[in-house]
């Protein structure tokens, strides 16, 4: 392809006034010694959030073969993909408008809009190797449930009424989350560093299945503890690997539904955990065997684990990863595979490397990443957000339905194989229940999500542990505490479920995302640890009634952190999320409060009034504003 002028359309007359604000601050030019340091992350982030904003189409064009010349990516035929997926990484949406596309391209590109999954077979060999690895974290999260009524008892720890032994059956429930909070977490890093996001992956795959295998075969509750800790080597750096390597492979139009899929897979193998524990019950011992059944309940969960090592390696690596150690010839063959032709794989590995080389500049202003979570208003109320989601997710008392159902099922008088039974129920609705998320989280929105199901959950808890001063004798007693089990599912599916991961993932700024992520997840596997290890005692000294109503309490708290502390990110951009949480905290409180009033008059009284707007940009007018402007604009580019 010999001139970049015939492949994009022409340059227009008005763009080289602007195009190349190229941000002294970055580059280290004199207008950077005049700045604030607020002006130099602001025009940090409006390049990161738009980087080829202003640039013509042959100026694109030309970058577009300038990569591939510089990094080795190709021959003549890849310096035209990448001329024109320079072009269209400005804006994919605006295809149309690019000349020098053949019809087979323009076809696909415009299939990507609207059937967006509509996608090539590999990428969804991916989705299913990701979607198996959460089924794998929920297996090995919840056979324990039913496990435990038989090894604690074999163990010498089975005695409800001993607080050495609540102690000891907690703590040896909780080991995994206990590794993941203080060591495997933090291997995120240096693992992907080291093997890839596909490395990453078979290892811990490797360590959960092996883990598995050797709880299997423990005799005593030190050893099951050793064990179980050794597993939280598999859990703590796969829940963060997984869902960046489902974003870096997957395109944009599908990103947001995929990042939620970790918690929907992950509350499948939780179902399957539980049916696991139900069918091997019955299993009876075999000579120099004891506990045959739990020891095949624990053993099981390596299943999922073992069948993602089979195939992982014939998903390719992800194209990003392979960027940031300068393997861009790889990087491209690998985007191939998840695309349906060249085009479309240079645009989004234009696009990457574009992103990446905002990150490298943003790293001059002077402050490590870290730090800047701390330090920039922006960022420090980001992470006080997230922090709380992540917090709240386990606080909520979930998990203590999913590690003890069965127990509490026995307690309330049902039979062991009952109680399994019916923790399986309540394993199908969790499930099932987090399917509409789907939906609703980009419709209803997080914060709405939270703020309608957090008091839900609390009046489900209340009404779980006061169904316990139900007589015994009473088939309501067992029906009404089942009820509330199934009805905090039903709430929680959709709600505290997807949204922390959801909203960790994208609350931060691009650059400092993999560090926000890492200290989400040992956030959540901390306090996992946490409910986890005190749940026995705190039913043997508060009884059911005090213990479910603890954790009613903290949704309640929930509802007022969420009101006063975390902003709706739903349907903005990075942009827009920079002005989002640049509102100052206590004016966000504020707003909070003035909202309670509002959604009375709203939705009690069905008053028509408007909503107050605390932002400078909602996304749904910004889009509208984009499109009308788009219809108003002249040939030369001006409105």
């Amino acid at each position: 392809m010999a001139d970049t002028e015939r492949v994009g359309a022409p340059k227009r007359s008005d763009e080289s006034d602007h195009t190349h604000v190229e941000n002294a601050s970055l580059s280290g030019g004199k207008n950077a010694d005049n700045m604030t340091a607020d002006q130099l992350r602001a025009n940090i982030n409006a390049k990161i959030a738009n980087p080829l904003a202003g640039y013509s189409h042959a100026e694109l064009a030309q970058k577009g073969e300038d990569f591939v010349r510089q990094y080795s990516v190709g021959d003549d035929e890849d310096i035209r993909a990448f001329q024109l997926g320079a072009i269209l990484a400005q804006d994919p949406k605006r295809h149309a408008e690019v000349n020098g596309l053949t019809q087979d391209e323009a076809d696909v590109l415009a299939r990507e809009i609207s059937h967006r999954w509509s996608q090539p077979r590999l990428l969804y060999l991916v989705i299913i190797l990701c979607s198996t690895c959460a089924a794998v974290q929920g297996m090995d999260e919840t056979v324990v449930n039913g496990a435990q009524i038989f090894y604690s008892k074999q163990f010498g720890i089975g005695d409800k009424n001993s607080q050495r032994d609540s102690w000891l059956v907690g703590l040896v429930n909780s080991a995994p989350y206990l590794c993941c909070a203080f060591i495997g977490c933090w291997l995120t890093i240096p693992f992907n560093n080291w093997f890839g996001r596909r490395g990453t992956i078979f290892l811990t795959c490797c360590f959960s299945a092996l883990a598995c295998f050797w709880q299997a075969f423990t005799n005593t509750w030190w050893h099951m503890f050793i064990a179980r800790f050794a597993l939280g080597l598999g859990i703590g750096p796969k829940s963060a690997t997984v869902p960046i390597y489902a974003a870096e492979c997957t395109p944009p139009q599908i990103r947001g539904a995929l990042v939620m899929q970790w918690q929907m897979w992950t509350a499948f193998g939780i179902m399957v955990g539980y049916a696991a524990d139900l069918a091997f019950y019955s299993v009876p011992d075999r000579p120099n065997i004891t506990g045959l059944n739990w020891r095949l309940m624990m053993g099981s969960a390596m299943l999922p684990a073992v069948i993602v090592l089979c195939f992982v390696f014939l998903c390719p690596e992800s194209p990003r990863w392979y960027m940031s150690k300068n393997k861009y010839q790889k990087a491209y063959q690998a985007m191939i595979k998840l695309r349906y032709n060249k085009v479309q794989a240079a645009r989004d590995i234009f696009y990457m490397h574009t992103l990446l080389e905002a990150e490298k500049e943003s790293l001059l202003v002077g402050q490590s990443k870290v730090k800047e979570m701390f330090t920039v208003p922006r960022n420090r109320r980001a992470m006080q957000a997230s922090e709380f989601v992540m917090f709240m997710q386990q606080f909520c008392g979930v998990n203590v339905i999913a590690y003890y159902s069965s127990e509490v099922f026995v307690q309330a008088n049902l039979s062991e194989s009952a109680a399994l039974a019916a923790s399986l129920g309540w394993g199908c609705i969790n499930f099932l229940f987090a399917i509409p998320a789907i939906y609703t989280i980009d419709t209803f929105g997080r914060r709405n999500l939270l703020l309608t199901t957090f008091p839900l959950m609390a009046l489900c808890l209340f009404f779980t542990g006061f169904s316990f001063w139900i007589p015994s004798s009473s088939t309501a007693h067992i029906a009404c505490i089942a009820l509330g089990l199934y009805l905090f599912g039903i709430v929680y599916s959709p709600g505290e479920g997807p949204v922390p991961f959801t909203y960790s993932a994208e609350a931060y700024p691009l650059y400092i995302r993999a560090q926000g992520m890492s200290l989400a997840t040992a956030t959540t596997w901390f306090f996992n640890f946490i409910l986890s290890v005190t749940w026995p005692s705190l039913l043997q000294s508060f009884k059911p009634q005090g213990a479910f109503a603890w954790y009613a309490v903290w949704n309640i708290i929930g509802f007022i952190g969420v009101l006063l502390f975390v902003p709706e990110t739903k349907g903005k951009t990075l942009e827009e999320l920079d002005q989002v949480f640049a509102v100052p905290t206590h004016k966000h409180a504020a707003y909070g409060l003035r909202q309670l009033p509002y959604f009375a008059r709203r939705y009690i009284l069905r008053q028509d009034i408007e909503p107050e707007r605390l932002y400078d940009t909602d996304a749904v007018e910004h889009h509208e504003r984009s499109f009308s402007t788009e219809k108003n604009t002249d040939q030369t580019g001006r409105v």
